[in-house]
């Protein structure tokens, strides 16, 4: 099976909710880093698992809805807790509707949240 990653970081703000996590129920932003992962078991015509700056661009274009945003104010967490993990679903969910249309077999979102802490989501597609 092939692999090819590309990734970008952004920042942005958020609060836990829903339990006392201290610090962490109060507004503060993150440098997140995300990689996505895809996996085929073919490569095109070119030699290529995928357009690498198609790609970049869905990266790009997912990014900037995160970028500067407070998560808890967009509509995806809405009434939910907006942990890593959430984010990484959420993100996914955007690249799997967006990259349907290539012969993928596995897809995964890996956010790491600073240094610190990373979280990841992984299907079979």
């Amino acid at each position: 099976m092939y692999s090819l990653g590309v990734r970008r970081e952004f920042i942005a703000r958020h609060f836990l909710i829903g339990g006392e996590w201290g610090d962490e129920n109060i507004e503060h932003s993150h440098r997140y880093r995300l990689e996505l992962v895809l996996e085929a078991m073919i490569l095109d015509a070119h030699g290529f698992l995928v357009d690498i700056v198609d790609v970049e661009r869905h990266l790009d274009e997912i990014t900037a809805e995160f970028q500067g945003k407070t998560l808890n104010a967009l509509a995806a967490f809405s009434g939910l807790n907006p942990s890593i993990e959430r984010l990484a679903a959420i993100i996914h969910a955007a690249f799997q509707e967006r990259l349907a249309h290539l012969p993928l077999s596995a897809m995964a979102v890996t956010i790491w949240e600073d240094d610190i802490a990373w979280t990841s989501y992984r299907t079979l597609l």
